[in-house]
Parts: C-alpha cells; structure tokens; sequence
C-alpha cells in the first residue's frame, strides 16, 4: 500500500522574518516531525513571505495557491506546522475548505472541519472586538484631552484606567472558555498551551504566558466566581 505523501506550506507574515528565516525553522521540525510518525512521505515544501489579510486571503498568498494545486496534482495532503500559520479568518478558511485539498495541522491533527470553522470564526470576533476596544479607548482618551496620534502616543501610556477597562472586558468574554478549562481539569500552563494552539490572543494581543492566565484568573475570581 503506498504511503501517505505530504506536502508543507511554512509561512511568516513580514518580509523581516523571512529575511532571518525566523520562525520558519520551527515550523520545519514540527512538520517533519509529524510526517514522520505517520509513515508518511514528505514531497514538497513551499514558503511564503505575506502580510495580506480579509476576505480574500487565498488571493494575497499566491505561494499557497501553489501549493494547494501542486497537493490536487499529486494526491498530497497539505501539512502546516500550527493553525494560526494559515489564517484567523472564516473566510480564508472557508475558500481553503473548498479548494478540497486535505490539510492537517501539526498541533491539532484531530481537528475537522466543524472545529477549525469554530477556531476561525471565534479568532475572528475575537480580533473585531480587541480593534472595537481600541477604538473605544481612543475615542474616551480624546475626550479627556488627551492628544492623539504620534505625538500624543506617549500620553496613552500613564492611562491605566482605560487599559484595565479594555483588558477586563476581554478577559470577560473568554469566561465560558476558562470555565470550560478549569472544568476539565487543566493546568494554568496546560491552559495558556490550549489558549494559543486555537489561535485565542491574549488581552493585549499576542501570545499567553503562565503570567497572563494568572492576572486573567484573578480578575474573573475578583467579580463573579467561577463555576466549578
């Protein structure tokens, strides 16, 4: 029976790190990795330099159309190190669904269809509210005479009513995913690892580090308890 042929798609999204080749070697081993374990063949690789975002993601990623007509040429599975490599929107997902190429992702080879939809589309809210909060926090900066734009930038610093204001509304909207974690019975670090691998930003945007979930902890315990 022959095996399964892979084909991986690295990505970084600024010309800076694909210069420095940051990142892309962790997606490398990850993919290889995973190839690995499952017997399987890897027969391509294709890496891409992007920033493009919207509704129209596949267009403004011309390196994974590629890849995505070279896996329907030869049977292959596209392969991609985490997630979040491919995109935070349920658009962009939707037209890679379509294209009816298999994909897998390295640290969530389990997911199906139902469940990327669900990642995608709550990554996607998720990045609308923080740009809403931001919006939010000017619009009450200026009304306080702050001043904005690069000159003002630094007058936003010692503002830490509204950075707290913005932060504990986030950290609110993502109560039912801690209560569903602690629930389960996970570590704080177990939940900042699960946090990330489904592409949730942290209050602040980027990752969650064991420091975020404690401070995210403490301000859901600070108003109304947790369930159990």
């Amino acid at each position: 029976m022959p095996c399964r042929v892979f084909v991986s798609y690295l990505r970084v999204s600024t010309q800076k790190q694909g210069t420095s080749g940051l990142g892309l070697d962790a997606q490398r081993a990850a993919v290889e990795g995973f190839v690995s374990t499952t017997g399987g063949a890897l027969i391509n690789e294709f890496q891409e330099v992007e920033t493009g975002k919207g509704s129209d993601a596949l267009a403004k990623r011309p390196t994974l159309r590629a890849a995505l007509e070279f896996c329907r040429r030869k049977g292959a599975t596209l392969v991609i190190a985490k997630l979040d490599r491919l995109a935070r929107n349920v658009h962009f997902v939707s037209g890679l669904m379509e294209s009816r190429v298999r994909f897998v992702a390295c640290d969530m080879p389990e997911a199906n269809e139902l469940t990327i939809h669900i990642m995608a589309a709550f990554a996607e809210h998720e990045a609308k509210r923080i740009s809403q909060r931001t919006k939010e926090a000017l619009a009450i900066a200026k009304s306080r005479g702050v001043v904005l734009g690069s000159a003002g930038a630094a007058n936003l610093k010692p503002n830490v009513e509204i950075r707290q204001q913005a932060a504990n509304a986030a950290i609110q909207r993502l109560r039912p995913v801690f209560e569903g974690m602690r629930a389960r019975g996970l570590s704080q670090r177990v939940m900042a690892a699960e946090l990330n691998s489904i592409g949730i930003p942290a209050p602040r945007g980027g990752q969650w580090g064991l420091n975020q979930i404690q401070r995210a902890l403490a301000r859901l315990d600070a108003t109304i308890p947790m369930t159990a």
